[in-house]
């Protein structure tokens, strides 16, 4: 096959995924927004979402409860995705993801703390997901600055940040179960704001796309970023920082949501190809779907910690990736 048929075949392939993914993504938006405790009729919807109508109830439920819900899941969604994909390219290492840098480990700190002393949750959780930050790429930088080391950096911060979480839920008494509960994640308490700031860090990591060729250049590794052109020392801690700062913004409002970040981009680079182009946009229609689904099948189920969901079948999903990636080679 021709290499002009071939990049035909593959455009026509990315296309008709981000075709099917955004009728998905509707359809999935339809379900959520009309069905829940009070099952509601589209002209219900559209009566609220326009301003029309008398059905006050289905005002509230609609523009309070159930909009920001889902436009909350669906960000965060997009945004872990978005971001394990720059992540993965700049560290050059497919398991790497948004909380690799430890960013996870530092929201959660920052969130016990605040649990414990009474401090407002999302900031101390922003806070302490930036301060984890600062401190991987301090220690990488001191240490050589390569990605092996910010790997590395990121482990060891977060591993002594979980020990500090470890260490507050034994000194929580009667405020451990907040810290669990806000440790396993959720959308329940979804407002106006969290979806601002969540949909701001989406449209920061999505600024990657303009680096979309650099990215695929970097994710090969070695000098081959540096041989091709790319200006690693500026690029990579600036698209880190883009990465880092759109995870926070989940985690900080949401709580701790795994694998997302880790399994859609390789979920995806199996479907069409590792070109960053295609590879950015339909990492964040997939992780908007499946996370935003996980979140409407959880709310069925009475309300669970979304967080749980994720792992309990992200886990086991990315298990079967590899396998099949090893077949394969």
């Amino acid at each position: 096959m021709r290499i002009t048929d071939r990049i035909r075949q593959d455009r026509k392939r990315a296309f008709l995924c981000g075709s099917l993914l955004s009728v998905a993504l509707i359809a999935l938006f339809f379900w959520r927004i009309t069905s829940g405790d009070v099952d509601l009729s589209l002209s219900d919807v559209a009566g609220a979402l326009l301003g029309w109508g008398s059905n006050d109830q289905a005002h509230v439920i609609v523009r309070v409860v159930r909009l920001p819900r889902i436009m909350a899941s669906m960000g965060a969604g997009a945004s872990l995705a978005v971001s394990g994909v720059v992540l993965q390219a700049l560290l050059a290492n497919p398991l790497a993801e948004p909380y690799t840098l430890g960013i996870a480990s530092g929201a959660a700190f920052g969130a016990s703390l605040a649990i414990l002393s009474g401090w407002v949750v999302t900031i101390s959780a922003f806070a302490g997901a930036l301060v984890a930050l600062a401190l991987v790429m301090a220690i990488s930088w001191r240490s050589g600055g390569s990605t092996g080391h910010t790997v590395l950096a990121g482990i060891v911060v977060g591993s002594s940040l979980s020990a500090g979480v470890t260490l507050a839920k034994a000194l929580a008494g009667d405020k451990v179960a907040g810290i669990v509960f806000w440790l396993m994640g959720g959308f329940s308490g979804a407002s106006w704001g969290s979806v601002f700031w969540v949909w701001f860090g989406v449209l920061i990591v999505s600024s990657s796309l303009f680096f979309s060729s650099d990215l695929d250049a970097l994710s090969l590794g070695g000098n081959n970023g540096a041989v091709l052109g790319v200006d690693e020392r500026v690029l990579r801690p600036l698209l880190a920082v883009a990465a880092a700062f759109s995870a926070a913004s989940v985690v900080s409002f949401f709580g701790v949501i795994g694998f997302v970040g880790l399994v859609v981009p390789h979920l995806v680079r199996i479907s069409i190809g590792a070109s960053h182009r295609v590879l950015l946009p339909l990492s964040m229609l997939t992780g908007a779907l499946l996370l935003s689904g996980a979140d409407g099948i959880v709310r069925e189920l009475g309300e669970l910690p979304v967080g749980v969901l994720t792992s309990l079948v992200g886990g086991p999903f990315f298990c079967w990736i590899l396998i099949r990636e090893r077949g394969r080679g």
